[in-house]
């Protein structure tokens, strides 16, 4: 009688969590660009609960065969609700099927095994380049209708995974962290296993087409946190993306050659980049030709991370058609960050972010960087790396990126080391940004370095040194 009653409550509190779908006609308003709407899974009236599965959710014993049984059968059945109610329940990694909802109940965590062994080595793709590495805690490959919802968390161990660097902790965190065996690669860096491991990114979905993440916390991936690639219509709402700040490669979202997604009243707070678009790295990325477009980030938070709003560096699929908006970033290391490098080629245009709030930026409110070379802005900073202003202009080709026709507007930020960082090649500037409605508050007001067609208008830059934006080498910069 007690198990039915406890069966009961959990059905009630999932259907509480997941109710119909949410209105987001109001995102589509005064777009700047052409785009259908998003759209938004729906399941039927079924629901299996893991407590109807006589297994106990101990965080001892491991369920990974009796749940992904219990997917496999729901999605066979046409789909509906798998249910995991309070408890902590201990797994191995699991693939999502089509029509499934995996619901996560206030009370839950569905924590991954923290034993390598227990992870397969699958082809599968990493930075945007084919690799070889261990498969994810989840994954969806070539679904439809799929969700991940609730209230409760996603823990990927990844502490049994992720190596780490000294300068990012303090003292009492490498003592304890270090203090548990594992083996150090050099005495500033020390790894959690005698050998590396290709690590896995925690979600990775896959081709997949109506996908809903909603309300769910996500954390302590081994590599990135949520990876959808090659996916479309993609739905992240009121979800809390976290992992340590000290996390290697510890991204909260890469979202990879997608199309019509909606990132809504979500936060993150990581270890690498926050909200991060990509599109494929290099030949590979350029061959596959799949951009990431028509996507929109609304109503979202970033906290500790490399960047809040990210394009790159692996965008040689293109980006385009992105609104960011009514969002704010509170310690990041940049606010709104775009990377590349040469070798990469791909166009990034047409890209809306407005309405953002930061204070405490580490590095720079605004960064374009087409020098990127795996670093940090901070590591960058901290070592002295700098490229010269004059540099040798290279023959115009695939492989050249470019950074076009992206505005900016209504910005505040209070507080960073540097206003404005825009460094772009000779051969192809940084060109057609405007700056409207922007006030920053910085140390250092920043430089532009091979930039072309730059408006600025109602900009305010209070910095501490210096009152004058240096200029290196660019063209037709206009302030209003």
């Amino acid at each position: 009688m007690n198990k039915l009653l406890l069966t009961l409550l959990s059905i009630c509190l999932s259907a509480a969590t997941y109710a119909a779908p949410k209105d987001y006609s109001y995102l589509y308003k005064d777009l700047p660009f052409k785009m259908e709407k998003v759209k938004v899974a729906s399941f039927p009236n079924r629901s299996v609960n893991l407590w109807d599965l006589n297994i106990k959710g101990d965080g001892k014993t491991m369920h990974t065969a009796k749940i992904q049984k219990a997917i496999d059968d729901l999605s066979k059945k046409g789909g509906g609700k798998l249910v995991v109610p309070s408890g902590t329940w201990l797994t191995g990694p699991l693939n999502l099927k089509s029509n499934v909802n995996l619901c996560i109940n206030k009370g839950a965590i569905l924590l991954f095994s923290p034993d390598v062994k227990d992870y397969p080595l699958v082809k599968t793709t990493y930075e945007g380049q084919p690799a070889e590495r261990h498969q994810s805690p989840i994954t969806a490959d070539n679904c439809t209708n799929i969700a991940i919802t609730g209230q409760g968390i996603i823990d990927g161990n990844g502490q049994s995974w992720r190596p780490l660097k000294r300068e990012k902790v303090t003292d009492s965190q490498w003592k304890r962290l270090t203090g548990n065996g594992g083996s150090f690669r050099r005495p500033d860096l020390w790894a959690p296993a005698e050998k590396d491991y290709a690590r896995p990114v925690m979600v990775h979905l896959i081709k997949c087409k109506k996908v809903l993440l909603e309300g769910v916390v996500f954390q302590n991936s081994p590599a990135w946190n949520i990876h959808p690639e090659l996916c479309e219509d993609f739905i992240m709402d009121g979800v809390e993306v976290r992992n340590p700040s000290y996390a290697q490669n510890g991204d909260g979202l890469d979202l990879e050659s997608c199309r019509n997604c909606l990132i809504v009243n979500s936060s993150f707070d990581v270890g690498d980049d926050g909200i991060c678009l990509k599109s494929g790295k290099d030949e590979a990325g350029r061959k596959r030709g799949k951009a990431t477009e028509n996507v929109i980030i609304d109503g979202c938070t970033v906290y500790a991370s490399h960047g809040g709003f990210v394009i790159g560096s692996e965008m040689s699929g293109g980006v385009r058609n992105i609104k960011c908006a009514n969002s704010q970033f509170s310690g990041t290391d940049i606010g709104l960050r775009f990377k590349s490098c040469r070798g990469r080629g791909g166009v990034v245009e047409n890209i809306w972010v407005e309405n953002i709030a930061m204070i405490n930026i580490l590095a720079d409110a605004i960064r374009f960087n087409l020098y990127y070379g795996g670093k940090s802005a901070v590591e960058e900073l901290a070592d002295g790396t700098k490229r010269p202003a004059k540099i040798a202009s290279e023959p115009l080709s695939e492989k050249t990126p470019s950074f076009r026709d992206i505005h900016i507007k209504n910005i505040t930020c209070n507080g960073a080391l540097r206003a404005l960082y825009f460094n772009g090649l000779p051969e192809m500037p940084v060109k057609k940004i405007t700056l409207d409605d922007v006030h920053i508050k910085s140390d250092e007001p920043g430089e532009l370095i091979y930039c072309e067609d730059i408006k600025m208008k109602r900009v305010t830059i209070d910095a501490k040194n210096g009152k004058n934006l240096p200029e290196y080498y660019c063209k037709n910069i206009s302030k209003k």
